[in-house]
C-alpha cells in the first residue's frame, strides 16, 4: 500500500487543521492506520491509530481530548482532526499502515507515507 499525507500548514495556537492520508490499492480496509509526528531534534512520536474497521482508536497522551482520528474505507482515506493546537504540536506528521498490528509503536508499522508539515505559531 502507498500512502500520501496532506493537509498540513501554518495555523495559530488554538486553531484547527485536518490532515488526510490517502492510500492506494483496493485493500485499504484491511489495514490498521496510524499517525506519527517528528519535530526537529526529537524522536518520532505516536499521535493516533485506528483499527481496520474504525471501531477502535488509540491516542498519544499529549493529544488526548484534542485530536480525533477517523477513516473512510470507501475513499481509502484516514483523517486526523487536530483541534486546540499548541506550538508544541509543530512537527512533520506521517501516516503509517500495517495489516497485522493495531499499535502505537513505530516499529509495528510496515508502510509509511511522506509527511506533511504542521506549524503552530504562538
Amino acid at each position: 500500500v502507498q500512502l500520501q499525507a496532506s493537509g498540513g500548514g501554518l495555523v495559530q495556537a488554538g486553531g484547527s487543521l485536518r490532515l488526510s492520508c490517502a492510500a492506494s490499492g483496493r485493500t485499504f480496509s484491511r489495514y490498521h492506520m496510524g499517525w506519527f509526528r517528528q519535530a526537529p531534534g526529537k524522536e518520532r512520536e505516536f499521535v493516533a491509530a485506528i483499527n481496520w474497521s474504525g471501531g477502535s482508536t488509540l491516542f498519544g497522551d499529549s493529544v488526548k481530548g484534542r485530536f480525533t482520528i477517523s477513516r473512510d474505507n470507501a475513499k481509502n482515506t484516514v483523517y486526523l482532526q487536530m483541534n486546540s493546537l499548541k506550538p508544541e504540536d509543530t512537527a512533520v506528521y506521517c501516516c503509517a499502515a500495517d495489516d497485522v498490528r493495531f499499535s502505537s509503536k513505530v516499529n509495528d508499522y510496515s508502510y509509511w507515507g511522506q509527511g506533511t508539515q504542521v506549524t503552530v505559531s504562538s
